[in-house]
């Protein structure tokens, strides 16, 4: 559950729709989900009712099912859906009153698809980052990445970015 205020949150969508930075709204979709209808209907469509919007989210459990799926996108080197993770991640650490891992996150900087981030956002939860991860190369390739290093050290064949 959510430790800041439906008013907060609000407050914070207003600020990011303001920023211009949350392009494709995947930061605003983390904290549409942890308002209720009263507080949600500013920024739905026209027609949503109370009755479509049900939005009872486990915050934990959504952030762990989701560090999985982000953990997934970086050793794929899908960039798009790695900086989507990194985005989401930041807004449930934010959500649940996490500034500290927020932070750290920031200060973890963007290399290898976000690796570094998404391991400061386990680590501040004291999630284990690798355990997601079944085979040992790519246990070894996501630990490289989250150092800011190429997946592979012989030469990245799908080509990581720095």
């Amino acid at each position: 559950m959510p430790t800041r205020t439906q008013s907060d949150i609000v407050a914070r969508i207003v600020c990011v729709r303001a920023e211009g930075t949350d392009l494709f709204g995947f930061r605003e979709e983390v904290l549409l989900a942890a308002l209720d209808f009263a507080h949600a209907r500013q920024f739905l469509r026209p027609g949503v009712t109370a009755a479509d919007w049900d939005q009872r989210v486990d915050h934990e459990s959504y952030a762990m099912a989701y560090l999985e799926f982000a953990i997934g996108k970086i050793l794929d080197h899908r960039s798009i859906s790695a900086s989507r993770s990194v985005d989401k991640l930041a807004e449930l650490a934010w959500l649940v009153g996490r500034d500290d891992v927020v932070a750290a996150m920031q200060t973890a900087g963007y290399p290898m698809y976000g690796a570094p981030m998404v391991k400061a956002f386990a680590d501040g939860f004291g999630w284990a980052f690798t355990d997601a991860v079944d085979d040992s190369d790519d246990r070894q390739a996501l630990t490289r990445m989250a150092r800011g290093q190429q997946c592979d050290p012989d030469g990245c064949r799908q080509g990581c970015l720095t």
